[in-house]
């Protein structure tokens, strides 16, 4: 990082007011909050703990505007599971307005910095001065003087200035100066001042903290579809193509339906916990809820009719007899999903990030477990891998309310209304973008598990296995650039530009390091991998033949999600949404289905593949 940074233009911004850095109110939920207020008046009351909450001056909510590329993603989970195992917002909140969690993990960065940077003094200053001083104090008991304090507490943090503290106390953390109000005049300073500065090693610290709890969730998350996988692929090639199907069918007319009409209340939970009208994310919660199963009600008649929808589309009967019976029992887990969707918005709006987190690692488990039971134990064959996902899809929100009633989150529930049968149409307009790109990005991935099937169920069961594998490896390279995104925007937010530059560099270095683990991974165990998953010796040799490839993209996939984080952290994401669209559409899928019914490459040409298959 250069010693001389470029002097910092307009007003500086401590990084507790960085949330929201590239935010705009939505006009949308707006009228929404407003609307509701005019019902409830009493809604109107502001909570004095976020009065104050917007930090930049401007005077208006710190909320972010949904766009229909800001919660673009890659599909982690293409073919072989219930549902996608990236949580797009558990990471990454929409909401521009920080809570006072947020606020005070913010300063707690800033004091670090500053102490770094010797703008403060240690936390436990040991050195000989202090104690030089408390053993005169002892000896002579005679009081030092103010000014002569000052200047010894600062001998080993620069010079004093007339911003110095009149007093330091060595015998607390900081010196004393540790105040909100301290820490935050002094972060102003020394950014006006071009005082702070970062290394390649606090950044690495920093977005290693992020990263651990984020990859353990989403590998938990992506757990859960897994453990059908694992389960039913060693019933038999024709179980495991069935399974692969019928999530992939699962995905595109029912998860990510929800998912990406869900996406709405980032923004509607957000500003209104933001704007300190609590229980309105309470209200917001339960209408997208009612809204979700409504919708359950068209998504459950192409799920019953299933069967008959998937014979007229793929060759393999048997294979779509099995889908279809997948589906109907997964019928029954689908309220539970949605509602599921709905209040991981809600707990997340409040800042509370842990809670999904201690849900999973209570399901995730349990899941795969029940997946073993029932399939294996009980006897019960293929029909147990959905019974145990509608299990785990209903238990998920109970627990998440459970968390919410006797730990934390009760706060932004005024209890049942009846104005959640009232205005939904913001809503709804905030929602269809979402619902547009998550089925876009959905689509563009699950169309070659479609085409597999066109090749033999036995193409099927490979793709479905390769696809689950390399989806399990992206589970770290995608968290790493949300904490990556999370730390440039920060630092952008607080005008530390050189910074978040060093940042991004150091991202971009831990993905390549990732991509080429991942690539070693997949390379080295390329036998060994596809064993846990089948026991068809075909199927064995299909996917480790064609794995270098998926191995050798294993590299461009991570630097391309740490590109896309960066992307996202200095607010530009819709360069990603819309070069990822363009991607999938005029390049990949055509260029996949050319290969492989085209040239007649098979299952190497939906990979990408430049050599016919063997």
């Amino acid at each position: 990082m250069s010693s001389n940074p470029r002097p910092i233009k307009g007003k500086p911004r401590t990084l507790a007011s960085a949330f929201g850095s590239f935010a705009a109110a939505s006009p949308l939920a707006q009228a929404s909050i407003e609307r509701d207020i005019q019902e409830d008046p009493e809604d109107a009351v502001q909570d004095p703990e976020y009065a104050d909450g917007n930090d930049d001056g401007s005077g208006a909510p710190l909320t972010k505007s949904y766009s229909m590329t800001a919660s673009y993603r890659r599909s982690s989970f293409i073919a072989a599971g219930s549902r996608r195992s990236i949580l797009a917002t558990l990471a990454m909140p929409e909401s521009g307005h920080a809570n006072k969690k947020e606020r005070d993990a913010a300063r707690e960065d800033e004091r670090s910095l500053l102490r770094d940077n010797k703008v403060i003094p240690p936390k436990h200053p040991q050195n000989f001065d202090v104690g030089r001083r408390k053993s005169e104090a002892r000896s002579t008991r005679r009081q030092i003087p103010i000014d002569e304090e000052a200047a010894r507490g600062n001998e080993t943090d620069g010079e004093p200035s007339e911003e110095t503290p009149l007093i330091l106390n060595p015998d607390l953390p900081y010196g004393g100066q540790d105040t909100p109000e301290n820490i935050d005049k002094k972060w102003v300073e020394a950014v006006s001042e071009g005082k702070i500065h970062t290394t390649w090693q606090r950044e690495a610290k920093v977005i290693g903290k992020y990263s651990r709890s984020l990859i353990l969730t989403f590998l938990l998350q992506y757990s859960l579809p897994m453990a059908s996988v694992f389960t039913v692929g060693h019933l038999g090639t024709v179980e495991l193509g069935a399974v692969s199907l019928g999530s992939m069918t699962a995905s595109i007319t029912g998860y990510a339906v929800y998912q990406g009409l869900a996406t709405s209340l980032d923004t509607l939970c957000a500003q209104a916990y933001g704007s300190g009208r609590k229980k309105l994310v309470g209200l917001q919660t339960q209408r997208m809820i009612l809204f979700l199963w409504t919708i359950t009600i068209p998504i459950g008649i192409i799920w019953m009719c299933g069967t008959q929808i998937l014979e007229a589309i793929i060759p393999e009967k048997e294979t779509a007899r099995l889908a279809g019976l997948y589906l109907k029992v997964l019928l029954a887990g689908a309220p539970g999903y949605a509602a599921f969707e709905a209040g991981k918005r809600f707990v997340q709006a409040q800042g509370i990030f842990s809670a999904t987190l201690y849900v999973l690692l209570i399901v995730a488990p349990l899941n795969a477990f029940l997946s073993w039971f029932l399939v294996w134990k009980l006897e019960m064959g293929f029909i147990g891998a959905p019974i145990a996902i509608v299990t785990t899809e209903n238990l998920m929100p109970l627990l998440l309310f459970l968390y919410v009633y006797f730990i934390d989150g009760m706060e932004c529930w005024g209890g049942f209304s009846k104005a959640a049968f009232r205005n939904w149409v913001p809503m709804v307009r905030l929602a269809l973008p979402g619902l547009v790109m998550v089925l876009a990005e959905w689509l563009a991935f699950e169309m070659l598990t479609l085409s597999s099937s066109y090749l033999g169920s036995e193409y099927l069961a490979a793709q479905s296995v390769l696809n689950s594998l390399t989806a399990m490896t992206f589970q770290i390279p995608f968290p790493v650039s949300v904490a990556a995104s999370t730390r440039i925007a920060n630092l952008i937010g607080a005008t530390l530009a050189p910074a978040a530059k060093i940042s991004a560099k150091v991202g971009l270095v831990a993905s390549v390091i990732i991509g080429v683990f991942n690539i070693i991974f997949l390379s080295t165990l390329r036998y060994q991998l596809p064993k846990l998953i089948t026991s068809d010796e075909r199927v064995i040799e299909l996917v480790a033949t064609i794995m270098p490839l998926c191995a050798a993209f294993q590299l461009f996939d991570a630097i391309a999600a740490m590109c896309n984080g960066i992307l996202r952290g200095i607010g530009r994401q819709e360069i990603g949404g819309y070069v990822g669209l363009f991607s999938y559409y005029v390049v990949a899928v055509p260029v996949s289905l050319g290969l492989s019914f085209g040239l007649h490459w098979g299952l190497w040409g939906l990979w990408g593949k430049s050599l016919p298959s063997t």
